[in-house]
């Protein structure tokens, strides 16, 4: 469960001088500055107000908020961005922005607002009892509300059943990685290792496959929680261990597997962490130590997208590089083309990297 509340926010309000806690699973700073709204505040000012960066307490009806923020939303600019590091400062400006609405929460996590839902227990997921008011960013209380809903219904598996994602953990929405390890003919059915199991989608697979043991490792608390919740679902916790590691358990394996983040950039808050992986840390620090984890003729399984290379951030000859300077060999590639609707979606500003994008299986050896 989070701690995120170690900042004050402090406003005036009908003559007195308030305080509550500040909550943002993003990481966002508590604003300095509060203006209250209400149904009677205009789409346009409360524009001027969030772009000087004032943020709007919300005190009118609930629903009446969303619909402010949807309006916000459209008058935002979407203009198609030159470049990933644009498109990622315009994605940064326009969150900074929406996320000046801000929603009161008494104790226990009720919103004290007209025709408020109840979100007592999607909040407490996330982070526990609470037993005092608080602020959150109404997009931000809507995204944990969906994840809320993932968690509870699950995504469909084919070949194992429903993985249910946690609050900011990665979920296997894209079938594609999924199904290179479902299909990709096993080198051994003996021990595995899954480095940065996330969801422990990959283990359960690897378990329903046949392999005899297998161990996952993460090291977001949010992960090691979701992981151990789905392997106990599936029924699959006496055949998968799951560590808490900064990467590898102790010992060697017959098989190593690891989906780490594809994109080699910063993350501009704590939920990008399953995506951008700041100079390729991750996929580095797999690729160095994997000979040492690796049993002999012991095979690891890299997947990788090539959207960085698409984006011009990292190429292909760079990535052969660190396979080689790590003492390791390429055995062999499987390839798959994403079906995710961004891929086709032509309004998207990054859409001819994703068109070409491909993920792949890298077999990786001992040289």
């Amino acid at each position: 469960m989070e701690s995120m509340c170690t900042d004050v926010v402090r406003w005036a309000e009908n003559g007195e001088h308030r305080r509550a806690r500040w909550r943002s699973g993003s990481g966002a700073p508590a604003p300095r500055r509060v203006a209250v709204a209400d149904d009677r505040t205009s789409a346009d000012a409360a524009l001027r107000l969030a772009r000087k960066g004032t943020a709007l307490l919300w005190r009118g009806d609930f629903h009446n908020g969303r619909r402010l923020l949807q309006a916000l939303g459209r008058r935002l600019p979407r203009a198609k961005a030159d470049g990933f590091e644009q498109h990622r400062r315009q994605q940064a400006r326009r969150a900074r922005v929406l996320g000046m609405l801000l929603v009161p929460f008494d104790a226990g996590h009720v919103i004290p607002l007209r025709r408020a839902p109840d979100v007592r227990t999607a909040c407490a997921e996330v982070y526990g009892p609470s037993n005092e008011p608080y602020l959150l960013p109404l997009r931000e209380l809507l995204g944990l509300v969906g994840a809320h809903e993932w968690r509870r219904k699950g995504i469909e598996i084919t070949r194992i059943g429903r993985i249910h994602p946690h609050y900011g953990v990665f979920a296997p929405t894209r079938g594609e990685y999924v199904d290179l390890i479902a299909e990709t003919p096993l080198p051994t059915t003996g021990i595995a290792f899954d480095i940065g199991t996330g969801t422990g989608v990959l283990a359960a697979i690897l378990a329903r496959r046949g392999v005899r043991r297998v161990v996952a490792t993460d090291h977001d608390p949010r992960a090691l929680t979701c992981a151990r919740d789905n392997i106990a679902r599936l029924g699959l916790s006496a055949r998968i261990e799951v560590l808490r590691a900064d990467l590898f358990p102790p010992g060697r394996a017959d098989l190593v597997v690891c989906n780490p983040p594809w994109i080699p950039a910063r993350p501009t808050s704590r939920l990008e962490h399953a995506v951008y992986d700041p100079e390729s840390r991750m996929l580095r620090g797999f690729l160095s130590g994997l000979a040492d984890h690796l049993a002999p003729g012991g095979e690891g399984w890299l997947i990788l997208s090539d959207l960085a290379e698409h984006l011009g951030l990292r190429s292909r000859t760079e990535l052969l590089g660190m396979i080689a300077s790590a003492g390791l060999r390429v055995v062999g590639r499987v390839d798959a083309r994403p079906t995710h609707r961004r891929a086709h979606d032509a309004t998207d500003p990054l859409h001819s990297a994703r068109a070409a994008e491909v993920t792949s299986l890298w077999r990786l050896a001992v040289r």
